[in-house]
């Protein structure tokens, strides 16, 4: 705004050689700001990743937090969760005091361990949970390995030879070599059912999301897993893939295979961490 007094905007449309038109309306954006500097709640959300000394590699998560939390007048306070050194022994101590929890996104085998022992904890107390990309994939493997049972559960990225692979290559995948090229990139469509955590929070039963990942929810184990009372509440309608789960039974557990992050704005929040900040001033 004090750029605009000075008349940096009309500078730069003169460099740009642009239409200087009318001048621009603001009132959306002041009132993001107004929201942003006035909050009337506060909450303490954890970001358990293993990248979290480089904050750059979560920038999208933290600016869709800011997002929706100037749109809820909360301010929002990530606690950053090393999941690498998170295990059975500390998990209580480290996620104490939080009131919701995201689980970031990520490849590889590091820090896997820790991401499950905390997802377990949101779990059994009640935590407001989102989990994304791999964050849904070890929620469903947390399902699979506490409730089911399975012990072994994982995921083919992470153990090959697991005996119950609740996340892995689809088949067409699997004969491709080059690793850029089995990865789901760009907007999927995703079917949402109704009388859903999901369908409350979007408000609709189609969306389009954006992906980047190699690996799926095997829908081998689909059944099994929601007759224990896992919801696959998200479908993509030309394929079946699993693209979003949801623990009814719990005041707000939902994970996706796609990246919210990527479609958040000031002006338009991502209605995903919409829920969870709502979620969390709830919980608080």
């Amino acid at each position: 705004n004090l750029m605009q007094e000075e008349g940096l905007d009309k500078v730069a449309l003169k460099k740009l050689n642009l239409p200087e038109k009318a001048t621009p309306d603001l009132k959306q954006w002041n009132e993001f700001l107004y929201k942003l500097e006035h909050p009337k709640h506060e909450v303490n959300i954890g970001l358990v990743g293993k990248y979290v000394e480089l904050q750059d590699s979560y920038k999208s998560i933290l600016e869709a937090f800011i997002h929706a939390g100037a749109t809820q007048e909360t301010k929002v306070n990530v606690v950053s969760i090393h999941s690498e050194f998170l295990d059975k022994t500390n998990v209580a101590d480290k996620l104490q005091g939080l009131d919701g929890v995201l689980v970031a996104p990520g490849f590889g085998g590091r820090g896997i361990e820790g991401k499950i022992e905390a997802i377990k904890y949101v779990r059994e107390n009640n935590i407001p949970f989102l989990g994304i990309c791999l964050g849904m994939q070890m929620a469903s493997i947390e399902f699979a390995r506490n409730i089911l049972g399975k012990k072994d559960a994982n995921s083919t990225e992470m153990n090959e030879n697991t005996s119950y692979p609740i996340i892995s290559l689809m088949e067409e995948q699997k004969t491709v070599t080059e690793k850029g090229g089995t990865m789901r990139l760009g907007a999927w469509k995703c079917s949402i059912k109704e009388n859903t955590l999901a369908h409350k929070i979007y408000g609709k039963t189609n969306i389009l999301e954006r992906h980047r990942h190699r690996f799926e929810f095997n829908g081998d184990y689909l059944t099994e897993m929601e007759a224990a009372g896992l919801v696959a509440s998200g479908l993509n309608p030309d394929t079946g893939l699993v693209e979003i789960i949801e623990l009814p039974n719990h005041p707000f557990f939902i994970g996706v295979q796609y990246h919210p992050e990527y479609k958040s704005t000031v002006l338009n929040p991502h209605p995903l961490f919409m829920g969870l900040v709502a979620a969390a001033v709830k919980n608080k």
